[in-house]
């Protein structure tokens, strides 16, 4: 259960930001799962601003958007919390863990749950939608393009459906159980599964376009620049594989398994590992541009702003790296492992600890 649960982090749970119309507050800010954040983020610390408390875990990564902060527990709910106060907004309860990051478009709230369900919540009254049941837990990020949002279960399925109505367009059986949340870009979704395969799928058809195969657990989250897809994996790899062809381009080993999701910024890879490294690699030709050492686990996607790295690691501890040299900037230490990834806004960092705090700092 406990290797599970921080998977989530890694892959499903994560931050978020506003992007263009036509995709709406997302895992990894955008549906190619970039992790780039428009928004300033602090390069020195300076103070906490507030932490609100849910008193269960909470595996869940923080989500920001219309001055809401939305974050989903393991007491079956997703709360929101006002942006700038840090109290309590509304709860809206499932009937289970609330693990997977929600995801926000016009006016509405989508969220997965261990009760099998993806929920989407009016964003002004709270209102349940609709809803559209799977065949197990939900544990992966929705991700929405044109209207269609598109989102994996652990029964092995990648579905999409009319975001407005839930009907269903397609769903393609992989067979295999998914964790990792699905990135888009030129008409592809890819995802990963713990059979070890990442997955290439048309996203007007549902069909297969080709698979890569692994020689570990995929739990990792994949991110996308158009041209090469990234992600880690549980045989200790991070992989750069050609979106077009499904061709290996690079494989780069850590003494870890890579679990952490990836960002893309500045012609990098960052990434972080179990061995306790965040690495940076050339994305062209995967060569390691450098490497940081925090010394304990690093599941935490990571989030960039500002030309900042933010990572959070198992030892309490949450980084900020320069993303040019990998220094460190800053780092504000807290009573709980981080396993989800920081958002940022409006000068701020949010980031939660499993022990279901929610921090804001700048």
């Amino acid at each position: 259960m406990f290797y599970k649960q921080l998977i989530i982090v890694s892959l499903a749970s994560l931050v978020l930001g506003l992007t263009g119309c036509s995709e709406g507050v997302m895992f990894r800010d955008n549906a190619s799962h970039m992790g780039v954040y428009s928004g300033s983020g602090p390069m020195t610390l300076d103070k906490l601003v507030w932490k609100f408390s849910v008193g269960k875990k909470c595996y869940s990564s923080p989500v920001v958007a219309n001055g809401t902060i939305y974050l989903g527990c393991n007491d079956d709910n997703l709360y929101a919390i006002s942006q700038k106060t840090g109290q309590l907004k509304w709860k809206y309860k499932t009937a289970g863990n609330v693990e997977a990051t929600p995801a926000i478009d016009d006016g509405m709230i989508y969220i997965g749950s261990w009760d099998k369900y993806l929920y989407a919540i009016d964003e002004k009254t709270q209102a349940l939608r609709w809803k559209l049941k799977t065949g197990g837990p939900i544990s992966s990020s929705p991700v929405i393009v044109n209207g269609i949002i598109y989102f994996a279960s652990e029964d092995g399925k990648l579905y999409a459906a009319n975001a407005k109505t839930g009907f269903r367009k397609w769903s393609f059986n992989a067979k295999a159980t998914i964790y990792s949340s699905p990135a888009v870009s030129k008409n592809l979704i890819f995802f990963g599964t713990l059979k070890g395969s990442m997955y290439a799928v048309n996203i007007h058809t549902g069909q297969e376009f080709w698979r890569y195969q692994t020689n570990g657990k995929i739990y990792s989250s994949p991110a996308t620049d158009g041209d090469k897809v990234y992600f880690g994996s549980d045989d200790k790899h991070v992989y750069a594989i050609n979106i077009m062809t499904g061709q290996q381009v690079w494989v780069k080993k850590t003494a870890g398994q890579v679990l952490s999701s990836p960002a893309l910024y500045d012609n990098k890879v960052f990434v972080g590992s179990k061995d306790g490294y965040v690495y940076a690699y050339n994305a062209e030709d995967g060569a390691r541009e450098w490497e940081f050492r925090t010394g304990a686990p690093v599941y935490s996607p990571v989030s960039i702003a500002s030309g900042a790295v933010y990572v959070g690691s198992v030892n309490k501890n949450l980084y900020a790296l320069s993303a040019s040299q990998g220094s460190l900037l800053w780092k504000y230490h807290i009573d709980n492992p981080i396993y989800s990834a920081p958002a940022i806004s409006d000068g701020q960092v949010y980031f939660s600890s499993v022990n279901g705090s929610l921090y804001a700092v700048k």
